[in-house]
């Protein structure tokens, strides 16, 4: 049995996870998914940052969980859910960390939805 490798982030990775502080709003197709004012903004290295949402600011309607799932060493095993908006589904496009690892440990209880098929605005 293999183990996977847990990294903590430091300077040649960094990770941060912070209060967006402001309202944020995902959207597909003019759709709203989701609406929060306690969204967290993770950033990561050099890419662009990501608006983790509660759970409970998701429409439930259009969440469907899936077996899929990915690694990161960074923060843990990440779940997913399909979104299922006016009778198209989108799978795969909503990820979460059900417990994911220390160095994150604020995002457990969020989900963040892939920008190819979302606008995710804030303010």
């Amino acid at each position: 049995m293999s183990t996977r490798p847990v990294k903590v982030p430091d300077a040649s990775h960094p990770i941060s996870v912070t209060a967006t502080g402001q309202p944020v709003t995902v959207s597909v197709d003019g759709h709203v998914v989701a609406r929060t004012d306690a969204a967290l903004s993770l950033a990561e290295a050099g890419y662009p940052p990501v608006q983790y949402v509660p759970i409970g600011d998701v429409d439930p309607l259009v969440l469907t969980r899936t077996e899929h799932a990915t690694y990161c060493p960074y923060k843990g095993e990440a779940g997913y859910y399909s979104l299922v908006v006016e009778g198209r589904t989108l799978e795969n496009k909503v990820w979460t960390y059900d417990a994911p690892y220390p160095a994150v440990a604020e995002i457990a209880g969020h989900v963040a939805f892939y920008p190819d098929v979302v606008d995710v605005r804030v303010g």
